[in-house]
């Protein structure tokens, strides 16, 4: 399925009065998704990334996250959802997968937990849809997060921005506009399991090119 072209559809069809409830793990992949959507829904932003750590770092993007919505000139107003930190239920989630690689059964499992929240919290609070972020990156499986989005639309009946967010060059305008406003770009997905990795990586670049 073409989730880009499913987004399309979506979109055409709404009045412009419609919410959404979009979960964003950083201001850098938020950038390109809310200059894509932001004259098409009242967006509200939610931070919901318990796999991210240490916690200085998720309060880095936090931050970092809240000013970039100040300064970009949007069409209509976007709001800011905190939540708390809740490290401890990602931790859960890992436990006896922290040997896999990066894009494996841990983050398929982290994905759920970010989504179902988000979906959760787009019932109670009455938005329209929800949706997230995580496929702007190419390192983010948007067959998977979309068969979530699915799964969890069905569960909680509240609509699903599906998505495909790298395609139009939505990863490249992602950096633009992170350039454009001085966006920390991190150089780690979040957890700890993916920022060792990443080191090991860099370690071994570093050997190999001796």
């Amino acid at each position: 399925m073409n989730y880009n072209t499913v987004m399309e559809s979506i979109l055409e069809n709404l009045s412009g009065e419609e919410t959404l409830l979009l979960h964003t793990c950083c201001a850098p992949c938020s950038s390109a998704v809310i200059s894509r959507l932001s004259d098409s829904f009242h967006i509200t932003v939610f931070y919901y990334n318990p796999n991210i750590e240490p916690e200085e770092e998720y309060i880095k993007r936090k931050e970092e996250q809240k000013r970039f919505l100040k300064e970009y000139p949007s069409k209509y107003p976007i709001s800011f959802l905190d939540c708390d930190y809740e490290h401890e239920e990602f931790e859960s989630i890992a436990c006896g997968l922290e040997e896999e690689k990066e894009g494996g059964k841990r983050c398929a499992k982290c994905y759920r937990l970010r989504l179902e929240k988000t979906a959760l919290i787009a019932k109670e609070k009455n938005f329209d849809y929800f949706g997230t972020s995580l496929t702007v990156s190419p390192y983010k499986n948007a067959i998977l997060l979309n068969k979530i989005g699915e799964e969890l639309e069905k569960k909680y009946h509240v609509k699903y921005l599906y998505s495909d967010f790298k395609k139009q060059d939505g990863y490249q305008k992602s950096i633009e506009l992170s350039n454009k406003y001085n966006l920390y770009r991190q150089d780690y997905c979040g957890c700890h399991y993916s920022k060792e990795e990443r080191e090991k990586n860099l370690i071994s670049r570093s050997v190999n090119s001796k």
